[in-house]
């Protein structure tokens, strides 16, 4: 999952930042109003935290654009500002859930974790293909229920396919979405090349009915193992 924190003063995004992390979150972070348009849109999120208050601009304009760009990131406003227009001005535009600060980093982490579960139109964040089953919330991963061990970014990158079966996956899109920002600090893509190999041997060895194909001059798709290529 991947979160854009919008909040320009520094000791808060940090905070927000690392306590999201914490919960394996990609996050990206934007300072200002100009830097979080920009990467609104460009990439895609599952989650914004948007701040009301920007140096450069208001936040609620910001969340008029998101939805003018179609763009379907669940939205959480988390703003000082909390006054009663604010907050039904925020949720008319299309928020999902307004956070008045000072908060407490759990409630945020709750919040996030709510209005994710909304979107996905279920009670939890459990994805299932052929005999194997991904728990979002819990980071467990399983074969004909036996447990399949898997580093951060594996799990991450198969995620990330098990919410798009059978649509192929460019290299560069899958890179940004699981490393984030620190994508802009290689110029190549070894890494990624790297995780596939092992994911992929992890998901033979222990007889997964889907597999990660290469799509040749576009990326990757997932299918059943007997799916078509």
């Amino acid at each position: 999952m991947k979160i854009l924190v919008v909040e320009d003063e520094p000791s808060m995004r940090e905070v927000m930042s690392r306590a999201l992390a914490e919960e394996h979150y990609v996050v990206e972070t934007a300072a200002d109003f100009a830097s979080a348009d920009d990467k609104i849109a460009g990439y895609s999120y599952d989650c914004i935290l948007l701040d009301i208050m920007l140096p450069d601009g208001n936040g609620l304009k910001l969340l008029e654009h998101i939805k003018e760009l179609g763009k379907r990131e669940s939205v959480i406003i988390v703003s000082a500002k909390d006054s009663v227009d604010d907050r039904v001005a925020g949720l008319d535009l299309g928020a999902d859930d307004y956070l008045p600060k000072p908060f407490h980093v759990a409630e945020l982490k709750a919040r996030i974790k709510s209005v994710l579960r909304r979107r996905e139109g279920r009670n939890g964040f459990v994805l299932t293909l052929g005999n194997l089953m991904l728990d979002m919330e819990s980071r467990r991963v399983t074969v004909d229920g036996k447990e399949l061990p898997l580093l951060k970014k594996e799990f991450d990158i198969l995620s990330y396919f098990m919410q798009r079966p059978n649509h192929v996956v460019d290299k560069t899109v899958l890179a940004e979405a699981v490393w984030g920002d620190h994508i802009d600090q290689s110029d190549n893509f070894h890494f990624v090349y790297a995780q596939m190999k092992n994911l992929r041997h992890k998901l033979a060895e222990y007889g997964s009915d889907i597999e990660i194909k290469s799509v040749y001059g576009f990326g990757y798709k997932l299918v059943a193992s007997d799916g078509e290529n």
